[in-house]
């Protein structure tokens, strides 16, 4: 509700709503008056003031004239506001927000829907409302394609054992890994980490000496096999002799 009191000859503006007038009003907490708000006002000031000096129709005209124009834009930045919210949805964005204890927070994902919070739009990502200004960046067709296949390059890696445990078995994801890089162009190749574009290489390296040894294994015990078939078949042809 709004109270208006004269205290020592002046009018005194107050507004005590209280949480559970609120809800059962549907009203949010907001900094500024409304509509209803101003006219209760209004129609205190008209109440309470100086009989000597009484205010003139005209000021009052002009005050209700101002808080017509101001009610107006508001309403315009909020239409606004919404339609940007709205127009969101269904997009991939990042956003980053700060705590009460500010601490620092970024998150990444499809705005799922939108709601209307204390005169503001909040966007609804990963299950948590942000505020639009929270919004870092609006993720486009060609940044999704590219941080998802550096995700899903980095979730290869880590199935992977370490590189001093590496063996011939896993001949096929090193080599899957490697083509997934190869076939990124340098926008895509960007998101992936330093660090993460070293590791490949040296699992791309230990795979390369591993395949050497185990074509070499696989040599040497044909040609010993060939050399003992020669062996025997020179032993039959002496003892025919």
């Amino acid at each position: 509700m709004v109270s208006a009191a004269v205290v020592d000859g002046v009018l005194q503006q107050k507004v005590n709503e209280t949480k559970e007038e609120k809800k059962k009003t549907g009203k949010t907490d907001t900094s500024t008056l409304d509509k209803d708000a101003f006219l209760q006002l209004l129609v205190a000031q008209m109440k309470y003031q100086d009989p000597l000096e009484p205010t003139s129709n005209t000021e009052y005209i002009s005050q209700y004239a101002t808080f017509s124009e101001l009610e107006q834009m508001q309403n315009m930045s909020n239409t606004m506001e919404l339609t940007r919210a709205a127009n969101l949805i269904g997009q991939t964005v990042a956003v980053e927000s700060v705590d009460d204890n500010g601490k620092a927070t970024s998150d990444m994902g499809v705005v799922d829907y939108i709601s209307y919070e204390n005169g503001k739009a909040m966007i609804w990502v990963n299950g948590k409302s942000y505020e639009l200004d929270e919004v870092v960046e609006i993720a486009d067709a060609e940044y999704i394609e590219a941080y998802s296949m550096a995700l899903t390059l980095k979730n290869a890696i880590d199935k992977l054992p370490t590189v001093a445990n590496l063996t011939i078995g896993n001949r096929e994801a090193v080599e899957s890994i490697k083509k997934t890089y190869d076939s990124m162009n340098d926008y895509q190749k960007s998101f992936v980490a330093s660090d993460l574009k070293d590791l490949i290489d040296e699992y791309v390296t230990k795979m390369d000496e591993l395949i050497k040894l185990d074509e070499m294994s696989k040599g040497d015990g044909g040609n010993g096999e060939d050399g003992g078939s020669d062996e025997t078949e020179g032993t039959e042809s002496g003892d025919g002799e």
